[in-house]
């Protein structure tokens, strides 16, 4: 709809390639709501080892977390047990947790005498919920139906959670590097925000 660095083709591809794992989970008898608060207690780990210092385990952490949320939605379609109150929990612990993650970071800064960073990682998380939030109101308004909006803007969850993981990391070596993966995420961010309210905006004026 709006160029993405991540195509839905690329999307469905991913989900292909995660359906064996997600059944394996499934018949492990692992639900849907179980994973989701596994995905959220991996967050709060990585986010206390980001504020310990340790920036290399943080940023596994945050890759780690990221991909194992994907299996609470593949779990819930292959138990059947997909529901609106699911993906309800599913979506508020997703948010819950990054801005944990950058509590983490926020702290991890502060502790090394960063304050750029931590000025930073507050300005990226702001950033990052504002592209969630322009999603997820304009979809409780009836624009882009489905899960449309998720293909709109640079840089939906997936890229910013790469950049994020690669500053992390590689924060013990630079924290220079952390800086410039946090201001790539607050720049991208703030595109992705702005493109889904012109892509609402427009899609409005196109129902009056």
């Amino acid at each position: 709809m709006s160029g993405s660095f991540v195509s839905p083709e690329l999307r469905a591809r991913v989900r292909g390639l995660a359906e064996p794992v997600g059944r394996a989970l499934a018949r492990a008898g692992l639900s849907p709501n179980a994973l989701t608060l596994i995905g959220f207690g991996i967050a709060c780990v990585a986010a206390i080892a980001a504020g310990a210092g340790a920036w290399l385990l943080a940023g596994f952490l945050v890759i780690f977390g990221g991909v194992f949320d994907m299996f609470d939605g593949l779990v819930a379609r292959a138990t059947g047990k997909a529901s609106k109150a699911g993906a309800f929990l599913d979506s508020t612990f997703d948010r819950w947790g990054e801005g944990v993650v950058y509590v983490g970071i926020v702290a991890g800064c502060l502790f090394a005498g960063f304050d750029l960073g931590a000025v930073l990682a507050a300005a990226a998380m702001t950033s990052a919920f504002m592209v969630s939030y322009a999603r997820a109101r304009s979809e409780s308004l009836g624009f882009a139906p489905g899960s449309g909006m998720a293909n709109v803007g640079l840089a939906p969850r997936e890229v910013r959670l790469v950049i994020l993981t690669v500053g992390v990391a590689l924060a013990g070596v630079s924290l220079t590097i952390l800086a410039v993966s946090l201001t790539l995420i607050v720049v991208l961010a703030t595109i992705t925000t702005a493109q889904r309210i012109v892509v609402t905006l427009n899609q409005a004026r196109e129902q009056e």
